[in-house]
């Protein structure tokens, strides 16, 4: 992780390897960005023109490297654009200010430090700025030996430690902001990690040791169902979708509690370590990243253990449903019928409909505890990637208010998603002649379809959202922003932002 500090020292004295600044459309050209005032000064007010000479524009994600000008210790300017200039006294962006931070830092690979001389109005703004610099620097290099040695000799690695000028070391809201953005960013790049494990070394027992070592790292308890305990009782679902593989499933609950806590919330996440398809194949070219299918899981233990690390006064209950979902003689098959921990019965159609049978049996236990509010987090449909593309996750819940909570939170940490209904006319489709229900239904609208599977398993009276991120849980182009190739961390800043209000009594 890249060390984050904060410094009101004059940018002209400040040693580092390079100084970050923000540029911006303006209506006639470039303008510099607040914050690189001291860096204009030493061009003679004409750092402007000198950028838009080099080709610069302001847009947002352009990079435009120059010379330091002469009295400063710092060797290198770098110009990351922030995009259009905001309105006359508006502030800048959060997001905007959080990809620029992560464009810089990716761009900046190599150097041992850089300082970051963005518009900085408030705690806020530097809050965003330093999880924009954690995630952008973040690399996964764990399995390239050979290249480590290239990086090492071509100073290739990421970058050690980011100083951000404007924030104020002894400022309360300044530390407190910095210790937040340390905290997600680096549960956040903890689950990267684990997306991008591939998944002969973390199958769901080598996924519930990471998560057991993590919780009681942080004072969070753990309790692990192995096949023994799954099976005595009951979890049909997660032991259907394990049924074909060599490696065991597990049920891994981690339990944070607050002595100040009024509320309780509990986060499900699907865990499948790798995805085949099972009996009903995936076909090729849909298998080489289906490692990623844990994704939500992934993104749940991170939720708590930042939780647990921010000292949020509201419990929080983290249900991880692991399995491996493989072809063999003792894997499910389409026909087969399953009975759920909840008890129902399900007709599985498809083996490749797995994720929401783990997540039922999860969704019932979760329940049990009478949580006030549950939320799952899966990448369940390849439906939801076809409405909302890559980018964005789809929302969907049993209440209108809730899921519109959940949207803002999404939206205001930077995470783009958008609300989905439950249409109730699509149940019918999941209707079975033999069990109580069927994995699928109707192909059009699937991922609304899966939505509904879900709800059947929400305890009665219990309020419940499903977070649908196959889309952008791990991308397969280009990094961008702060968002790298690979697995990419979605929704865990939302799930601890929910728990963030939640904890200050702003969501009733």
């Amino acid at each position: 992780m890249t060390a984050l500090t904060l410094s009101t020292a004059a940018a002209p004295g400040l040693r580092a390897d390079a100084i970050v600044i923000g540029v911006v459309k303006g209506a006639d050209g470039p303008v510099v960005a607040p914050g690189a005032e001291a860096v204009d000064k030493a061009y003679d007010g004409r750092l402007a023109g000198v950028l838009e000479t080099l080709g610069a524009a302001g847009a947002e994600g352009e990079v435009t490297k120059l010379p330091a000008p002469a009295g400063f210790k710092t060797p290198l300017v770098l110009a990351v654009g922030l995009g259009s200039e905001p309105e006359k006294d508006a502030s800048y962006d959060a997001e905007a200010l959080r990809r620029a931070a992560g464009v810089a830092a990716r761009a900046l690979a190599g150097c041992k430090k850089a300082a970051f001389a963005l518009p900085l109005t408030d705690a806020a703004d530097l809050g965003a700025v330093a999880e924009g610099v954690a995630l952008g620097a973040y690399s996964f290099d764990a399995y390239k030996e050979q290249d480590k040695d290239a990086k090492a000799k071509k100073g290739k690695s990421p970058l050690a430690e980011a100083t951000l000028l404007g924030g104020k070391p002894r400022d309360a809201a300044h530390k407190a902001a910095l210790a937040r953005a340390a905290a997600v960013t680096e549960e956040l790049n903890r689950a990267r990690d684990l997306i991008n494990t591939p998944p002969n070394d973390l199958d769901p027992e080598a996924f519930a040791a990471v998560a057991q070592t993590a919780a009681k790292e942080h004072g969070i308890k753990v309790q692990i169902l192995d096949e023994k305990a799954l099976t005595k009782g009951g979890y049909g679902g997660i032991l259907g979708v394990g049924a074909g593989s060599a490696a065991g499933p597990r049920l891994v609950k981690l339990s944070y509690t607050s002595s100040k806590a009024k509320k309780h919330l509990a986060f499900v996440g699907k865990g499948i370590t790798y995805d085949s398809g099972g009996i009903s194949l995936k076909p090729a070219g849909h298998n080489e990243t289906m490692k990623c299918d844990m994704s939500g899981a992934a993104a749940v233990l991170a939720a708590v253990v930042a939780v647990a690390r921010l000292g949020l006064d509201v419990n929080v209950t983290g249900w991880l449903a692991l399995a491996e979902n493989m072809p063999s003689g003792s894997a499910t098959r389409p026909g087969d019928v399953l009975r759920m921990f909840s008890g129902k019965t399900v007709e599985v159609l498809n083996t490749d409909a797995e994720g929401r049978l783990v997540l039922a049996d999860a969704l019932w236990a979760a329940s049990q505890e009478k949580p006030d509010a549950i939320v799952d987090v899966a990448t369940l449909t390849g439906a939801m990637m076809l409405a909302l593309g890559n980018r964005t996750f789809g929302i969907m819940a049993n209440d209108d208010a809730f899921r519109s909570a959940l949207h803002e939170a999404a939206e205001e940490v930077g995470e783009p998603a958008w609300p989905m209904p439950l249409p109730d006319h699509l149940r019918k489709g999941m209707d079975s002649p033999i069990a109580d229900i069927a994995n699928m239904g109707e192909r059009m609208g699937g991922g609304l379809v899966a939505g509904l599977f879900l709800r059947e398993f929400v305890g009665e009276g219990i309020t419940w959202a499903h977070l649908d991120i196959a889309g952008p849980a791990f991308n397969e182009g280009g990094p961008f922003g702060y968002t790298p190739k690979g697995g990419t961390g979605t929704a865990v800043r939302t799930l601890v932002r929910l728990a963030e209000l939640t904890a200050e009594g702003d969501l009733g």
